[in-house]
């Protein structure tokens, strides 16, 4: 901030700087030549008669006499008083009689234009033009500005002669080269003085804010005891400093408030959590027994023992995962790492839910790489992120196909679960992770979700130093990716699947044949493995294990 308010003072300063000295530039310039001019007119007009009343009293006829008299008179003018530098007297082109052109300096002739002469000769008066006079005819051996002034005279006997006195206005020059360089000297000390006075009032300015934006910083980062040093005054940095403090012990004091009812309510629902499991053990007992008897009640009875037993599973779903968040809050969730194979943690959690999902007539394949896709994770609970990430996507999927692809690069391997069912809207999307939010609380659902597994499918991700992204579209189904890092340590840069999941069709395909992903529009391979890639005509076709609808069948598909 301190630099861009310096640099515009700068800018604006420099422009400002600018138009002032070519105005005062110019005005000087024009100054000093109206004035030179005013001088030289009044000169030359004073030479100009003394010159024709020479001429009018002289008793000269003869041409010898007439050609002494113009050297003369030139001679006398070189030696007067006056401020020209050289005089010239030409004879005009349409006189019959011709005596030769004299100057102080002819080969200045040069320097007339013919403009200039005919000018002279058409009128009485004085004719003025600004011209260049060459170095060999000054002094300084170098070209100086001047100006001719023509005037015609008669010549007895003879007639009109043209009168060209030169003046120099070198001097004039040097005077408007020195007020020049003053002005230049004064931009530039000036813009130095703004520059300055900038900075100085800039950094008043801007050291405050600049010291409250660390502040800032430091309580972001969780400082919550960083305040800005004291001011005094009553100035508007001082009540921002006094404001800021205030502030800054408020959120400090509504933050402790805050963490002790977290820590209050984690200790509550972990020691609520931990106190059910020996009374749900017990009635678990209890109820298991009941349930095994159910033959011998009457109706009633035996559809009350069946939804205790159901609703008991519910209740120990609810209470572990109750618990497991209470680790995550606790900081006391750890990993159990091996070095795993991620493809048979996915063949697991397909083949535990395809009873699901044939209950749900949903069609799941499961597209694998052909290379291991190891990793180190704890497989526990990659194993329950990829279970809850399944699950929801056959519970969502309203009977279509349901794709779960397994990818792979050198940092990292990702697990893509890509439904097509009802989809997420852009405002689900920033909540499906919250904890117990569900995207439609009144849909029947019959495997009793708590809607805490996303929560703790995210922890779960995190633990390991990985992502689990979500994306969807209302009609046109979800995704969710978990990309985790193949060995610890490594950062996480991109995930080797796009997040919605490879582009592909996929449909239930005739009993006891294997899903085609991509199927080609060329010609049918005459061989097709179980697993693999076979490229025909430049068309990859990615073969994917399913699991089968029959159970009998499960090692046969697989």
């Amino acid at each position: 901030m301190q630099l861009r308010v310096v640099t515009s003072a700068l800018a604006l300063g420099i422009v400002a700087v600018a138009l002032l000295g070519l105005y005062l530039s110019v005005s000087i310039r024009d100054g000093l030549f109206e004035q030179r001019v005013d001088r030289i007119e009044r000169e030359n007009a004073s030479i100009t008669e003394q010159v024709r009343g020479a001429f009018d009293i002289s008793p000269a006829t003869s041409t010898s006499d007439l050609q002494l008299l113009l050297a003369q008179m030139v001679r006398t003018l070189a030696s007067s008083a006056s401020s020209a530098q050289d005089f010239l007297l030409l004879n005009a082109p349409d006189q019959p009689q011709r005596l030769a052109d004299t100057g102080t300096q002819p080969g200045l002739t040069d320097v007339i234009s013919d403009d200039l002469r005919e000018a002279t000769r058409a009128t009485d008066g004085q004719v003025l033009q600004s011209v260049q006079i060459p170095a060999e005819y000054t002094e300084s051996e170098a070209p100086e500005p001047g100006v001719v002034v023509g005037s015609t005279v008669q010549v007895p006997s003879i007639g009109t002669y043209e009168l060209y006195s030169i003046y120099s206005l070198q001097a004039e020059q040097e005077t408007l080269s020195f007020v020049q360089r003053t002005l230049a000297i004064g931009a530039l000390a000036i813009l130095a003085l703004i520059g300055v006075l900038t900075w100085v009032v800039t950094r008043q300015t801007v050291s405050p804010v600049r010291r409250a934006a660390t502040v800032a910083s430091r309580l972001a980062d969780g400082h919550l005891d960083e305040r800005l040093p004291e001011a005094k005054g009553q100035d508007e940095m001082a009540t921002l400093t006094r404001t800021f403090n205030e502030m800054a012990a408020n959120l400090e004091d509504q933050i402790a408030r805050m963490e002790e009812l977290s820590a209050a309510q984690r200790r509550f629902v972990s020691d609520v959590s931990h106190e059910l499991r020996t009374p749900l053990t017990t009635i678990r007992m209890a109820g298991e027994v009941i349930h095994a008897s159910r033959d011998d009640l009457d109706p009633a009875a035996r559809r009350s023992a069946e939804l205790l037993y159901a609703q008991l599973d519910r209740f120990e779903v609810l209470l572990t995962d109750l618990l497991e968040i209470s680790r995550f809050d606790a900081g006391a969730a750890v990993l159990d790492v091996e070095q795993r194979d991620v493809r048979d943690i996915v063949a697991t959690v397909a083949d535990t839910s395809m009873p699901l999902a044939e209950s749900k007539d949903v069609f799941l394949s499961v597209t694998l790489p052909d290379e291991p896709a190891t990793a180190d994770v704890d497989p526990r609970r990659v194993e329950r992120v990829v279970r809850n990430l399944v699950v929801n996507a056959l519970e969502h999927a309203e009977g279509r196909p349901v794709e779960v692809t397994v990818g792979l690069d050198t940092d990292a391997v990702a697990v893509v679960v890509r439904d097509h069912g009802v989809g997420l809207a852009p405002d689900q999307l920033q909540r499906v992770f919250h904890r117990f939010w569900r995207a439609d609380p009144a849909r029947a659902r019959t495997t009793g979700g708590t809607g805490l597994g996303l929560a703790i499918s995210l922890e779960d991700a995190r633990l390991h130093a990985g992502w689990l992204e979500a994306w969807g579209r209302p009609g046109e189904g979800a995704s969710f990716r978990l990309t985790l890092p193949r060995r610890a340590g490594i950062r996480l840069q991109r995930s080797p699947l796009p997040i919605e999941g490879p582009s592909k069709g996929v449909t239930a395909p005739p009993t006891g044949q294997l899903p085609v992903v991509n199927p080609p529009t060329g010609p049918t391979p005459t061989a097709i493995p179980e697993l693999g890639v076979v490229d025909v005509d430049g068309v990859d076709i990615v073969h994917a294990p399913v699991a089968p609808a029959r159970p009998d069948a499960d090692e046969e598909a697989r």
